[in-house]
C-alpha cells in the first residue's frame, strides 16, 4: 500500500494468463490500460485518483477476471 498524503493509491494489474485481450479494458479507462498484441497491459505505475472509478468499472466488466486491484 502507498501512500499520497492522506490517500491510499491504486496498483491495477493484469494477468496475462487469464486475459483474452477482448479490449474492454482499454475501451473503459484507456491511459491505464492498452491492448498489447493479444493482451492488456496497465501503462502507469500507479492509477491516477480520477481514474479508480473506471478502473473498478474495468475490473467488474473484465469477462476473464484478469484484472485485479491493491490498494
Amino acid at each position: 500500500m502507498q501512500l499520497s498524503g492522506d490517500h491510499v493509491l491504486m496498483t491495477v494489474k493484469v494477468d496475462h494468463e487469464l486475459c483474452c485481450g477482448c479490449g474492454q479494458c482499454e475501451e473503459i479507462r484507456p491511459g491505464v490500460f492498452q491492448i498489447d498484441g493479444t493482451v492488456a497491459r496497465v501503462i502507469v505505475d500507479v492509477a491516477p485518483p480520477e481514474t479508480e472509478a473506471a478502473c473498478r468499472h474495468a475490473l467488474e466488466h473484465c469477462p476473464t477476471g484478469a484484472i485485479s486491484i491493491e490498494e
